[in-house]
């Protein structure tokens, strides 16, 4: 028997390498629609593949084409569909009120709303158009920016034309360089 004839018959005795779990995760995947995305952790920016079904991810894995990952993720990557899925995870923010002595939940709609209405009155209260020289500024320093690392470069650079141009805020910096 040549070496072919060998090469046949041991590929013939290997069993299938997908278990039935992996065939159940390959099926409940089937017909899903798939879009390429970023990890939302660390600033290495590993590329996953996210599943979905009406509107729904039902899967999230590592990008098997990327050349920063190769498919793989690490702990927290591999555990992104549970950051969106989790019966644990938090779906409202802590709130203090001035002067109180609890914290009460309020929904992240009406933080966000009170986020936005602090920034536009802040920087009304402190926005400059010329500096004490009469020089043109437009600018405020009332308000600054430490944006995180897990941001990618389109994300930052929305930030810092946001931030910069349209609000005038100059303290502008990010984590990954500190």
């Amino acid at each position: 028997m040549g070496i072919g004839g060998l090469l046949k018959t041991y590929v013939g005795m290997v069993p299938n390498p997908m278990s039935s779990k992996m065939r159940q995760v390959r099926s409940r995947l089937r017909g899903a629609d798939v879009t390429v995305s970023v990890c939302p952790y660390c600033a290495v920016g590993c590329s996953q593949l996210v599943y979905t079904k009406d509107g729904r991810i039902i899967d999230i894995e590592g990008n098997y084409e990327s050349p920063i990952n190769g498919g793989t993720l690490c702990p927290k990557g591999a555990a992104t569909y549970g950051l969106l899925h989790s019966p644990h995870r938090i779906t409202t923010v802590k709130y203090r009120a001035p002067y109180s002595d609890h914290w009460e939940d309020r929904p992240l709609d009406w933080a966000m709303e009170r986020i936005a209405q602090l920034v536009k009155q802040t920087r009304d209260a402190t926005y400059e158009e010329t500096d004490e020289h009469g020089t043109t500024v437009n600018r405020t320093l009332g308000i600054g920016h430490l944006g995180g690392a897990t941001l990618d470069n389109e994300e930052n650079y929305l930030i810092k034309k946001l931030f910069a141009a349209g609000l005038g805020i100059v303290p502008i910096e990010n984590q990954a360089r500190i």
